[in-house]
This record gives structure tokens, sequence and C-alpha cells, in this order.
């Protein structure tokens, strides 16, 4: 067990008065309805806003599933932490769309643009996607992370796994429904540096310890690129490049998770520089994150410290290395990641079954009767991703490799629904919802093939779990976008006039004008910075 300092203690004890405070602030300012609750009031700054996506995006998955697949594959999947890009895309060109409708959800505005049907099978999606991949993903890693740091293996013989990472949902859960969007906005303020700092120490620290970044590049020399060959079996550069962008636009341009954060802005203008301060904030995962991985594989190599799995790989460094007082800091940012991922979790969860599901079918449902619906939904989406922890062993050794592997296979259809849906006029609302079926299905079939492959192997359907999962994505995504281009040539579209503001030859002068009104210099500098950045990233590590 880790035998923490008074000092120890006394910041943990802090960070933790600060969350109260927090909470209680946001409490006082009571929901009037949902709205308030679920979007803030729709009155986020950009600061609140970009604290808030990188916060809701790094998670516990990232302190223990991409230091351990940095443990194992070195920068192979930074890929999916140098995709500021398409953050900024998102604060460019969606942020108008989605903005400007005044929705609630990503569902809502599928409606608008397809059908009601698109609307809530595009919920049945989301939902799925939050039990497989952020409740199963955010709980497992929580309870990797303080079985592996303070070295308890039981507690009145029930596996102190289950005790930490069920203690932390239950915290984080009372707070997000007594708080509501205000809370979890407010707190990721609070969480972001509190999370940085504490891994910069780790990256320090593990620096020192095995001899500088020379020694960490000379251990990890097969492992150090970004770009692997073609018939690489894992990492294949072509799937890569078009697969990972395939994901990381589903993730950050469509999905309620990441756009509800954009939604609470006070303007569009707000909306674009929040993703603007959450693409620099997101630049950082890779040195703060994944490199400590590195680190730990070249301290293993080295016979300094040792762990069973690559997933211990940064709980165990803040076990073995870490001074007195300086381990409260990082436990601190580790319980920063999994509250603000569970906390939005949470409210994105109760937000898609209540303006999704049940106020369609309840339209008098009074605005009190729906929060308290929202909160009975959540609970069951938690129930359901802690019991399927016990699969995700099956369908991947790497936390971080099974989460992109999942995502892999729910973002293609999602992302071919949306792209075309804004790019032409001409795709009908048939093809929209046909597109979100028929690659949600094909996705599913693997998905539940893969933990069987050894029985499938011989087998006519053998090459659907033995194709590469980059190359099956980008599959996936050809065949809905053939799909849907067949569909829409015998189906009727929508009239221009019904998809006003809805696609870019259809988005209204005055949109267009406030987008362009909010427009100066700085704009243009952060995002050349921004690009410059990432652009010297990957000639680095080519």
């Amino acid at each position: 067990m880790v035998d923490l300092s008074t000092l120890d203690w006394l910041v943990l004890a802090g960070f933790f008065l600060l969350l109260l405070g927090v909470v209680v602030m946001s409490m006082r300012q009571k929901e009037e309805d949902t709205a308030d609750y679920f979007l803030a009031g729709r009155n986020a700054s950009w600061v609140v806003i970009g604290a808030s996506i990188f916060a809701s995006n790094i998670g516990s998955e990232h302190l223990v599933g991409l230091s351990g697949s940095g443990a194992q594959s070195g920068m192979a999947l930074a890929h999916w932490e140098l995709q500021s890009w398409i953050i900024l895309l998102l604060g460019w060109v969606f942020v108008p769309f989605y903005w400007s409708s005044k929705v609630y959800t990503m569902p809502e505005f599928l409606e608008r643009r397809y059908n009601s049907s698109s609307r809530t099978f595009l919920s049945v999606i989301s939902l799925v996607s939050y039990i497989l991949t952020k409740v199963a993903v955010t709980v497992y890693a929580g309870g990797v992370a303080f079985k592996t740091i303070l070295g308890i293996e039981s507690i009145w013989g029930i596996d102190f796994f289950w005790i930490s990472a069920l203690g932390l949902v239950i915290i984080t859960g009372i707070y997000t429904v007594l708080g509501g969007m205000k809370a979890i906005m407010w707190t990721s303020v609070l969480q972001t540096p509190v999370l940085i700092i504490g891994s910069l120490v780790i990256l320090v620290v593990g620096l020192d310890k095995v001899g500088g970044w020379s020694e960490v590049e000379r251990l990890n020399a097969e492992q150090m690129h970004l770009i692997r060959s073609a018939s690489d079996s894992e990492f294949p550069w072509p799937g890569i490049i078009f697969g990972s962008f395939i994901i990381g636009f589903w993730y950050w341009c469509t999905d309620q998770y990441i756009v509800q954060r954009v939604l609470s802005a006070k303007g569009i203008k707000e909306a674009r520089r929040g993703t603007m301060f959450a693409g620099y904030l997101k630049l950082l995962p890779v040195f703060i994150f994944l490199v400590p991985g590195m680190i730990a594989y070249a301290l293993n190599a080295k016979g300094i410290v040792t762990y069973d799995s690559p997933d211990q790989a940064f709980p165990m460094l803040v076990s073995e290395l870490l001074p007195a007082g300086v381990k409260g800091i990082v436990i601190g940012g580790l319980v920063a990641a999994l509250m603000s991922s569970l906390a939005s979790l949470f409210n994105s969860s109760a937000t898609l079954f209540t303006i999704d599901f049940y106020k369609k079918f309840k339209p008098e449902s009074s605005e009190k009767h729906l929060l308290r619906v929202g909160r009975i939904a959540t609970i069951v989406i938690v129930v359901l991703g802690i019991l399927w922890i016990p699969v995700m062993s099956l369908i991947a050794d790497v936390l971080y490799e099974y989460l992109q592997s999942v995502q892999s296979l729910i973002a293609p259809g999602i992302a071919a629904v949306f792209l075309l849906g804004l790019v032409s006029t001409r795709i009908t609302p048939t093809a929209g919802f046909v597109g979100l079926v028929s690659g949600f299905v094909m996705g599913m079939f693997r998905l539940a093939l893969l933990p069987f492959k050894d029985s499938v192997a011989g087998t006519p359907l053998e090459w659907v779990v033995t194709m590469n999962w980059l190359y099956y994505c980008i599959l996936l995504f050809v065949l809905v976008v053939i799909i849907m281009i067949g569909t829409s040539m015998v189906t009727k579209a929508h009239s221009r006039e019904r998809l006003d503001g809805l696609t870019f030859s259809t988005l209204g002068n005055n949109t267009f004008k406030e987008v362009v009104a909010g427009l100066d210099k700085w704009d243009y500098i952060h995002t050349v910075g921004i690009l410059g950045i990432t652009a010297f990233i990957y000639i680095r590590f080519w």
C-alpha cells in the first residue's frame, strides 16, 4: 500500500473542498428548466467551453489507457491526440449550424435535417456508445488506477477494483444530479489545471529517473514513428490517416458528449473561441499522458520498475516515483479526470434520453418531471456500462485500443450521415435513416463476433474479425456513403425551404453575417498557431 503523507492528504482535501464549493454555488443557482440544467442557460464563455471540452474528453482512459498504449505501441495512437485541427472544424464550420438552430441535442439536429426516425435512432446509437465506451472504459480505468496506486487488493473480501470504481461513480453522480450542467462546466475549469499539473509532474520526474529524453527514444526506438508501414498489422498508415479522421470527425463534430459544450455558448463567437482554447489544450495529451507510458516502458526495460500489464504503466509511475506531497496532486488529477468524464457522461445521457425519447412520447410532461426522468435514465445507463466491463478484455488487450476499436465501429455511419447531410440538399430523409441503421448494424455485427473470433476461424465470417480494425472502419464509411447516395436517387428530398440553415448552401444570411462580424485577427492567429504546432509534431515524429 502507498504511504500518503500528511501533505498529500491536505492537497486532496483542498481539491475536494474547492470542488464542493463550486457545486454548492451551482446548486444555489436553481435550474428553472431543461435549458438551465442541460445547457447551463446557454450563457457559457469561451474559457469555460474550452476547459469543459478538454476536461470532458480527457478522462481516466487517457491517464490509464493512453499511457498504456504508449507503453505497448509507442507513438502509434498519438494521431487521435493530434486532432486539434478537427476541433477547429467544429468551431469554424459546424458551430454556425448547431448553435443558430438552438437545438439541445445532435439527434434533434438530425430530425430537422432528415426526419424523426433519424433522431430516435441516433439517440439509440449514442446511448449504446456511452454504455460500450464511456461508462465501461472510465469505470474500468478508475478501478485499475486506484488499485495499482494504493496497492490494496481487497476490503472485506471484495476486490478493491470494484470498491474504488463504484465509489467514484456514486460521488460523481451525486454532484451531477444536484448541480446539473452548471456544476459540470465550472468544475471542469477547476479540474483542468489540476489534471495538467499532476500529469506534468509525472512527466518531469519520469524523464529524470529514466535519464532524459534521449534514453526514452533509445529504448523505444522501434515505436517512435507516427507513420507506420502500410503492411503493419495493427497501425498501417492508410488506415491511421483516414480511419482516425472518420473517428475524430464523429467524436469532435457530431457527438453529443462534446458538441453539448458549444451548444452552451453565449453566441457563435464564444463557441468558436472555446474550440480554439480546447484546440491548444488538446495538444498536451501526447506529452503528458502518452510519453509517460513510453517512459514507463523504458524504466521497465532498465529494471527500475515493473508492471504486469501496459494499463498499469501510469498508476505504477505514481506509486513508485513520486515524492511525498506530490502524490496528492497527481491523485487529485486522476480523480479530476474520472469525475469530469463521468459527470459529462451523466449529463449528456440524461439530455439524450429526456429530450429525444421521453419528451417526444410524452410532450405534456412538466420540466421538473423531465429532470427526474433524465436522472433515472442515467443510473440505468451506468449500470449497463458496468456490466459490460468483463467483455472488454475479449475485444482488445489495452484499454485505449479497445476504446478506439469500438468507436471505429460506431463512428462511420454517423459521420457519413452528418457529412453528406450538410454538404448536399439532395440527400433524402430516407437516405439519412437508412445510412444510420446500416452503419450501426454492420458495426455491431463485427463487435458481436469479436469475442468469438476463435470460433469463426475457417468460416466465411473469418474476414469480418481478422480485417484490420482501421480498414474495416474505412470500409464501413464508404459502404454507408454508397448506400445513402443510392437511396437518395430513388427517394424524395426535402425542399430547399425546408432545409433553410441546415446545409452549407442554405445557411441563412443572418447567421453568416454573425460569423463574419465576430471574426478578428486573433481568430486567424490562433488557428494558424494550432495548425503549425500540429504540423511540427508530425514532422518531428514522422
